[in-house]
């Protein structure tokens, strides 16, 4: 049985991977593992070591705490992991419109957020 910090920390490592758009065969790629590892990983069936985790990170852009964020009595780094609900993070719809979201240009981004946030009053 995975323990549960094994599987929250493959989670994060999912969900990260998710939101950047990178798949599992361009993380192992980059870590220089077989993509069968980074799905053990991201299910918690394996336990990823300190020096994996911090190759893991390094590819994907995030220090290592990013994967214990949220974990309990963990102090969460960013505001978006403070308020947005494990479940929500566990969405790959919701991943994929982060994704796009920041794949918008700055100035067009901020005013679709303000048109979402126009549109979430009415609703």
């Amino acid at each position: 049985m995975a323990h549960k910090v094994d599987e929250h920390v493959g989670k994060r490592i999912r969900q990260r991977r998710w939101l950047i758009g990178m798949t599992q065969q361009k993380l192992a790629e980059m870590v220089g593992i077989k993509f069968q590892q980074i799905q053990k990983y991201e299910t918690g069936a394996n336990r990823v070591s300190a020096s994996r985790l911090w190759d893991i990170g390094e590819a994907m852009g995030v220090n290592v705490g990013f994967f214990f964020e949220g974990l309990d009595g963990a102090q969460s780094g960013s505001a978006a992991s403070r308020f947005i609900s494990g479940d929500l993070l566990e969405d790959k719809d919701a991943m994929d419109l982060v994704r796009c979201y920041y794949a918008i240009p700055q100035n067009q981004r901020r005013r679709l957020f303000e048109l979402a946030r126009v549109l979430s009053d009415v609703a």
